[in-house]
C-alpha cells in the first residue's frame, strides 16, 4: 500500500517497518441491538488516528445512523494538520441506528485516517463490514473483523 506523506523528521530517507493501514487501523464492529451498533478500532502501539477524519455511514443510504458521539481524543501538536484530537489504543464509537433494522443485513462504512510515529502519513482508508442486526431482545451480535486475522500453522 502506498504511503501518502512523509515528514521531515528523521525518518524520511530511513527505511522504517510500516504496518498497511488496516493492520495498523483494525475496525471492527457488531450490532449491540436491533438500535445501536459499536464500532471499534484497535490501533497499533506506535500510531495514531485522527478524530476529526473519522465518520461512519451505512451503505446502501437508505438506511442512516442517528447522530454519532465521538469520544474525546488526546490533543497533540501534528506535524500534518497543526492541533488535532488524536486516538491510541481502542477506540469504542456507539453508533445509533436512525430506526431500527431488526433482522437485516447491513454495511457499516468507516472512513478514517492515521499515522505513524515514525513521521509517516497514511491515505484516508475507507472499511465496510456486513453486519447481521439482531431481533429485538436477542442480544448483541458476534464482532466482526473488516480483515480478520490470518491464520498461520499454528492456529
Amino acid at each position: 500500500m502506498a504511503i501518502a506523506l512523509a515528514a521531515a523528521s528523521g525518518a524520511v530517507g530511513a527505511d522504517p517497518k510500516l504496518l498497511p493501514p488496516e493492520q495498523a487501523f483494525r475496525f471492527s464492529a457488531r450490532a449491540l441491538d436491533d438500535t445501536t451498533l459499536e464500532a471499534r478500532f484497535a490501533v497499533t502501539d506506535g500510531y495514531y488516528l485522527y478524530r476529526d477524519k473519522m465518520a461512519f455511514f451505512l451503505d446502501p443510504a437508505a438506511a442512516t445512523l442517528g447522530a454519532t458521539a465521538l469520544p474525546p481524543g488526546k490533543v497533540k501538536d501534528d506535524p500534518f494538520f497543526g492541533r488535532v484530537e488524536t486516538y491510541r489504543g481502542e477506540v469504542v464509537v456507539r453508533l445509533p441506528l436512525g430506526a431500527s433494522l431488526a433482522g437485516r443485513s447491513i454495511v457499516l462504512v468507516a472512513d478514517s485516517q492515521g499515522c505513524a510515529d515514525a513521521g509517516v502519513c497514511y491515505p484516508a482508508q475507507r472499511q465496510k463490514i456486513t453486519l447481521a442486526v439482531p431481533m429485538a431482545g436477542q442480544g448483541p451480535g458476534a464482532m466482526v473483523e473488516a480483515v480478520p486475522a490470518k491464520k498461520n500453522w499454528f492456529n
